[in-house]
């Protein structure tokens, strides 16, 4: 699969088009999105060709990011505001390439980190010979059943994983919050405790001054 990266991407663009030059091949990508950015990818694809977009913000902010895609007449063929995650399945309606965008220009400080994972076509048979008239053998089939629940298996792996990503996002985040506000807590409670020594003082000062008046 041929994917280019494209869009104002700011001072981290660059690296962010050559992670993704480095893993092209690949149909599944984490990258980074920084804050006021927007990120392009292009596929080549055929009439008719039955393709899936699913994508997810693994962290940053509320875990949002606008998504769009198009058909090479420029045709809008999804378009979502501000979504965590989702997933689009869709038949080309022509021939030439595709663009599909994540944008995350509405946030001014927060940058995320999103996966996507664009399938285009089907998987090839295990079996050249699945489509013969005659059917598959004991050993086939079982092979094809195995084969099958492999892939089930390796979809459940990616959903943990990215849910495992999420998660430690949330608690590192938490903790840096908590962290901060016990520092914050400990500050008061020290200004409090100066403060209330100084009162104190205050008053025997007070007690001092009128007993030497009384006394004159």
């Amino acid at each position: 699969m041929l994917l280019r990266g494209s869009g104002t991407v700011g001072p981290w663009g660059w690296l962010t088009l050559l992670l993704v030059s480095c893993t092209a091949w690949a149909s599944e990508i984490t990258f980074e999105l920084p804050d006021n950015a927007k990120q392009c990818f292009y596929e080549e694809i055929v009439q008719g060709t039955k393709c899936t977009l699913e994508f997810q913000v693994i962290t940053g902010g509320h875990y949002d990011v606008d998504c769009r895609l198009e058909d090479p007449e420029g045709v809008v063929l999804y378009k979502e505001m501000k979504k965590q995650y989702d997933s689009f399945t869709f038949a080309a309606p022509r021939n030439g390439t595709y663009k599909f965008c994540f944008s995350n220009e509405f946030s001014t400080f927060t940058h995320k980190t999103v996966y996507f994972d664009f399938q285009v076509g089907e998987d090839p048979p295990l079996f050249p010979s699945e489509n013969r008239a005659t059917a598959l053998t004991q050993m086939e089939s079982a092979c094809v059943s195995i084969h099958e629940a492999l892939k089930s298996v390796i979809d459940y792996q990616t959903h943990f994983r990215l849910r495992e990503a999420q998660g430690r996002s949330r608690a590192e985040d938490l903790n840096t919050r908590v962290a901060y506000w016990s520092i914050g807590e400990a500050i008061i409670l020290l200004v409090v405790s100066i403060g209330q020594v100084f009162l104190l003082k205050s008053f025997f000062s007070d007690k001092r001054t009128t007993t030497t008046r009384v006394a004159s």
